[in-house]
């Protein structure tokens, strides 16, 4: 005998995609990330694509991953896709040191962060 199969935490006309560790602060990330909320899939990437931060580019590939999900996981039309979802959060953050004058030191951190994206089909209705 096996394990019962787990029930899906979005409904059937969601995908989601996840990034674990990008290499910047959540609140970069979080910037990028409002501009895409709501939008479009097409336009979204579009956002991105001329976007002039440095991390738009792994949000695209992120975008890019959960528009392939909802295809060829969920056969979702991806003509009707819409970000419906675009949230950051906090990941490790790693911790240097710099010399400062007098023998003391001063510490350095390099945060990274996590973006996860949820699109979802937009019926006929809509």
């Amino acid at each position: 005998m096996s394990k019962p199969k787990t029930q899906r935490r979005l409904p059937g006309t969601e995908a989601m995609a996840k990034v674990r560790s990008l290499r910047t602060s959540a609140y970069k990330l979080n910037l990028v990330a409002q501009s895409i909320r709501g939008l479009r899939v097409q336009r979204a990437l579009n956002e991105l694509e001329f976007s002039r931060k440095r991390i738009a580019k792994d949000v695209r590939k992120a975008l890019q991953s959960a528009i392939s999900n909802a295809e060829n996981n969920h056969n979702l039309d991806i003509d009707a896709l819409v970000v419906a979802e675009a949230f950051v959060g906090k990941n490790l953050i790693m911790k240097r040191f710099s010399a400062r004058a007098r023998g003391r030191s001063s510490r350095i951190e390099k945060p990274f962060s996590e973006i996860t994206i949820v699109v979802r089909e937009l019926g006929e209705a809509a």
